[in-house]
């Protein structure tokens, strides 16, 4: 198998996306688990634009990276400077990284236009900065700025600086589509033009803007580039860049590349998590291969053929990547759906017991009147139980009220709630901030004497959806809480036209779901 040489630039491209910031601690998180995964070349930033990205140089030498090499990043040396006296090349050497990316002009249009000098002028810029890079003993990745436009509107010249840089000493010539304009014939056309012009190995680095990102990289690495410059998850300036947890699996899955060892791709999806949370970035969840969704199954169709052969509707195994086969359940479902999220839930149902057929009444029902139970399988758990007479309830509400005044220009929130839980009447209040904290807070309070595992469970999020709009105050709400006790995640669901009514109803199922799975008596 060919080898695939990846390198990354989450760190820099990445963090030039809108709503993506990183610390240094940051930065040294991703840089790590980018290690732990196997990726080559990681991309910590441009040191000379400013001292964050120095200052995480410096501290990723205490890392002591096992499987990957740090890179910096910069731009060719100011017209007006030698390159020795430059300060951002001096800061890319003073880093200590084992690489430096350095970006030149290869579209005449910025020559003239944007840096307003000569175009041999231009060619110098990029073949004494390189030289003076690999003088500093620097692995040397020239990125070729706009270099498939460049291409296009002067290809004579376009091609003048990529030798520049291969004169000069370059171990790689990256060809970026940096305004993400081009199609995959274009960039095949160029890429096979280019290697009978230039011997030294080729990159690729695209950006996203029509949508073509991924497939230009992949048919970049097919017209002959061994190196592969991307993002997780694609993050990058507009659009985005190639998404490395596409490319990667593309690459190595469908056409046998060598990118990564069988069980580090195993990590794609699990990195591809990592890198949002940091990132604090919620992805699509129908994100290829390590989406949420990339394997999730909601039409009794689809559902009975995957369970008989899964490869009637998926395209790869999921755990290759490291995601996992999901089967919603809907209004769309039918029995193949239910079966199979009865054996997933390790619950005796049979396709011959009235109580499936009751269940998927009950189930198409209850979407009908605004439930869904696609992100609340928890919820969907405990009505599976409550139809095969299974559940059990571990407390009975005899009453709550809420109060939400004003007090002195604040709103404060009460609420006050009476339960019989094991034969004992509680009546406690409690203040929170909102209507539905105070009570949850009051509930929590009532049963945390009983029931002691409760106070390791917290709300992680709370969602509200109005399924009707048009009845404007008096419209349907659908809450959807998700909970954790700090090793599980689960989600539970509540419909009302009163909001704090939905909002109770889910969370009673986040309680009753939590000590149910505790085996609580």
């Amino acid at each position: 198998m060919k080898k695939i040489i990846l390198y990354d630039t989450t760190l820099r491209d990445g963090a030039q996306g809108e709503g993506v910031t990183f610390s240094v601690d940051e930065k040294l998180k991703i840089a790590k688990k980018l290690d732990e995964v196997g990726i080559e070349y990681i991309e910590g930033g441009w040191p000379g634009a400013n001292p964050k990205d120095a200052e995480f140089f410096q501290k990723l030498k205490e890392l002591k990276l096992k499987n990957s090499k740090s890179v910096a990043f910069g731009s060719t040396r100011r017209a007006k400077n030698a390159a020795k006296d430059d300060e951002n090349l001096k800061a890319i050497v003073k880093t200590g990284a084992y690489g430096a990316a350095i970006f030149g002009k290869t579209w005449d249009l910025h020559v003239v236009d944007a840096l307003r000098i000569p175009l041999e002028e231009n060619l110098k810029l990029i073949f004494d900065s390189v030289q003076y890079l690999k003088a500093n003993k620097l692995k040397v990745f020239y990125d070729a700025e706009h270099f498939f436009d460049g291409y296009k509107a002067n290809m004579e010249y376009a091609l003048k600086t990529l030798r520049a840089a291969e004169d000069a000493g370059a171990d790689y010539l990256v060809l970026c589509d940096t305004n993400g304009g081009c199609v995959t014939s274009e960039i095949i056309e160029i890429i096979e033009d280019v290697k009978r012009h230039v011997k030294i190995p080729l990159g690729i680095h695209t950006h996203n803007d029509s949508d073509m990102a991924n497939a230009n990289t992949v048919v970049a690495v097919q017209a002959g580039a061994v190196m592969v410059q991307g993002t997780v998850n694609g993050f990058g300036e507009r659009c985005g860049n190639a998404n490395l947890c596409t490319v990667i699996p593309n690459l190595q899955v469908k056409l046998g590349y060598d990118c990564l060892p069988p069980a580090k791709i195993k990590e794609l999806t699990s990195l591809s998590i990592f890198v949002a949370e940091v990132a604090n970035v919620k992805l699509p969840d129908n994100m290829p291969f390590v989406g949420f969704s990339a394997f999730a199954h909601k039409g009794g169709i689809h559902v009975d053929a995957v369970k008989k052969n899964p490869r009637t509707y998926e395209h790869m195994q999921p755990d290759i990547v490291g995601n996992k086969r999901r089967v919603l359940i809907s209004d769309q479902s039918g029995i193949s759906n239910v079966l199979y999220k009865a054996v997933e839930l390790n619950v005796e149902l049979g396709k011959d017991n009235p109580a499936t057929k009751e269940l998927l009444k009950n189930l198409k029902e209850l979407e009908n009147r605004g439930y869904n139970f696609e992100d609340a399988e928890a919820s969907f758990e405990l009505l599976m139980k409550k139809t095969l007479k299974t559940h059990r309830t571990f407390f009975a509400l005899e009453g709550f009220r809420v109060i939400v005044e004003n007090k002195a220009d604040k709103l404060v929130s009460e609420a006050t709630i009476k339960l019989t839980v094991k034969g004992v009447s509680e009546h406690t209040a409690s203040e929170g901030n909102g209507p539905v904290d105070a009570l949850n807070n009051a509930l929590r309070k009532a049963l945390n004497r009983f029931y002691p595992s409760l106070e390791q469970v917290h709300l992680r999020d709370y969602k509200v959806r109005i399924i009707n709009p048009q009845a404007a105050t008096e419209a349907i709400c659908r809450v959807t809480i998700e909970s954790t006790d700090g090793k599980n995640i689960w989600s539970t669901v509540g419909v009302s036209s009163n909001l704090i009514e939905a909002s109770w109803f889910a969370l009673v199922d986040s309680i009753e779901y939590k000590l149910l799975k505790d085996g609580v008596k």
